[in-house]
Order: C-alpha cells, then structure tokens, then sequence
C-alpha cells in the first residue's frame, strides 16, 4: 500500500546527515527537475527584498529570515518525517515508534513537499520555509510538479493499493488515476475540519504500528477512539467515515 501525507508548514531546525543530495531522494532520475525549483528558490532568498522573503516565507517577522538564508549545498539534513513539525506529526510521535514501525514509514508514505515535491518521507531534506501555495516569483511548483512527477508516481504505485491521508490542496501536485481510499472524521453529526490533522497522524500510527498493507487490514483495525460508520464508493473515490466517539 502507498500512502499519501501532507507536509507540515511548521519545521525542525539542524541536522545530523549531509547536506541536499539526489542519492537521497526517491526518483533520482528527476533530480534535475528539482533543481529547477530550488535554484529559483535560492535567487529569491539570495535577491529578494523583505517584500518578496514575507511572500515566499509567510512570516513576517524579518529576524526569521536568516534561519532559511543558509544554501542546501551545505545545510545539513534529517529525514522528512522528523523534519516536519505540527499537528499530524505530533499525533504521529514517529521517533516514539518501533524500528520496524518507522522503516515501514520511511518506505511507504509519500510525503508532498511545497519545496521539493514528492518524496519518501524517509528521503533526507534540509531546513525550509514555503508557504503553502506560494509562487516562487512567477513558478508554480504544485502544477510543475504536477507535470513532471505524475507519471513517475503511477509507475511506483503500480498495483498497489492508495490510503490518500493528504488536504485536498495536495491534489494540485498529484492527483492518482486509480480510486484512492481516503477518511473522513465527524463528531456529533458534523465533519471534524481543525482537528482532522491529528486525526490522520493518528490514523497513520496505527496503520505504521500494525503493518497495515492493505485497506481490507485497515478496515479490520479496532482504533480506539473511532467507530467506522460508513464506506461511500464512486469510481475515483472509496471515502471511509469515522464517527469519534
């Protein structure tokens, strides 16, 4: 099973790896179209004024600023599932997992950078800060990625089953051509919004913690916490609905 993740806005500064590498990301061979997005990243952060920092960065707070002025050539760097930092990822709590828990993470989730696009979230990236959404000048990476990681993506997921655990922004950098199986949260009738991130770091525990390598064994799981109310199917969509009890 393949499973999509959102990144987090929030980051973890340091690292204990080497700095930005190709051999250390997923789909090597396209490294050179993440180079694109990087170097026009790096020029607005080497050339931009505070105007142009505040757009790309959604912070405001100039004295920040320096944190991300650092070059990838030698930021050093940490995986992408200890990299990001918020809701999800706190309800996930990966470095409290097993061993086998977090090689079955590293190698399964697919992790949806604003920065570098698609990868394991087991691939070593440094410090960054991009705000959802945001252009890098006139360049757009969602739909750059879009174009040129799709086919690369089908081909990894192959026959393989697809738990899509991103917000529905995600879909502008991917989106399957095969019926994903995605979640839905209510509580007292209404669909949870604010707290569906710690729900599906929750959700991505369990199926890490269990092994999880089908939805059928998804379906069977007893989360506390969670009671499975319903499954609504169409052709590009099987939507798994949890009431929080």
């Amino acid at each position: 099973m393949v499973i999509l993740f959102a990144p987090s806005e929030g980051k973890k500064e340091g690292g204990t790896h080497p700095a930005l590498s190709p051999d250390k990301l997923i789909f090597s061979e396209l490294y050179s179209k993440r180079l694109d997005v990087i170097k026009q990243y790096e020029d607005v952060i080497r050339n931009g004024n505070n105007e142009a920092l505040s757009e790309l960065f959604g912070i405001k707070d100039t004295k920040e600023y320096e944190r991300y002025r650092v070059p990838f050539s030698s930021a050093p760097t940490m995986k992408a599932i200890e990299r990001y930092d918020g809701v999800a990822y706190d309800y996930l709590d990966y470095q409290s997992l097993s061993s086998e828990s977090k090689e079955y993470l590293d190698v399964n989730v697919i992790l949806f950078s604003n920065l570098f696009g698609p990868i394991r979230s087991g691939d070593f990236i440094p410090d960054y800060k991009l705000k959802q959404g945001a252009a890098i000048g006139a360049f757009a990476p969602d739909k750059y990625y879009k174009e040129h990681f799709s086919v690369a993506l089908n081909d990894l997921v192959g026959d393989q089953e697809i738990l899509d655990l991103r917000a529905g922004f995600y879909d502008k950098f991917y989106i399957p051509t095969k019926q994903t199986i995605t979640l839905k949260f209510l509580k007292e009738g209404k669909v949870v919004s604010h707290w569906a991130k710690a729900y599906r770091g929750f959700i991505l525990r369990k199926v890490a913690e269990h092994q999880i390598r089908t939805i059928e064994e998804l379906l069977a799981l007893n989360i506390e916490g969670l009671f499975l109310n319903e499954i609504v199917e169409t052709k590009k969509k099987k939507e798994v609905i949890y009431t929080i009890v």
